[in-house]
């Protein structure tokens, strides 16, 4: 087990495989860092891999309610409140990279395309300890947050992709008439 582990997404909305996701990089170490990507319009640019990650109507949760929702669900799958902690993570930006990335964490990916190759060759280039959970081919990626966040906005059967706590928040927060008029 790593003393520290670091795992990142856009989690827009947080959905099922996110959280297994979570729970997965959670087993290999003692305490996980989250980092939330495109935390900001400042840190979100285009990705040649990647065009539709930046796109307003893909980011419609702010860094904020992104944090709260990745708390609120690991809470409820029994992660220990000590053992994680949340913080905006811009990827977008490699500049950056080098002075907010841990140096003394193992970097937990998931890899189904290009763009999952990129954020390796990316952290491999700042010379951080990698560790590919999976790799899988596209179409086995399962949920989406596109497909969330489309049955949301037109209000088809959303619960069931999402864990009961980011249900909850997702109702809180008023996220369908957000999502309809983007």
């Amino acid at each position: 087990m790593h003393p520290l582990g670091f795992i990142h997404g856009r989690f827009q909305v947080l959905h099922n495989d996110h959280l297994a996701y979570l729970l997965a990089g959670k087993k290999l170490c003692a305490r996980l860092i989250i980092g939330v990507t495109n935390p900001d319009a400042a840190t979100t640019r285009d990705e040649a891999t990647d065009p539709d990650r930046s796109a307003r109507e893909n980011n419609p949760l702010t860094y904020e309610e992104r944090k709260a929702m990745i708390e609120a669900a690991l809470v409820e799958a029994g992660v220990n409140r000590h053992e994680f902690s949340v913080v905006p993570f811009p990827i977008n930006c490699p500049d950056l990279l080098k002075d907010r990335a841990p140096r003394d964490a193992v970097y937990y990916l998931t890899i189904y395309d290009d763009w999952g190759r990129e954020k390796l060759r990316r952290f491999q280039s700042l010379g951080l300890t990698t560790h590919v959970m999976w790799e899988r081919k596209e179409s086995e990626k399962g949920i989406s947050g596109t497909d969330v966040r489309a049955a949301i906005r037109d209000g088809l059967e959303w619960r069931s992709m999402v864990p009961p706590a980011v249900a909850y928040l997702v109702k809180k927060w008023h996220l369908a008439e957000r999502l309809r008029g983007m």
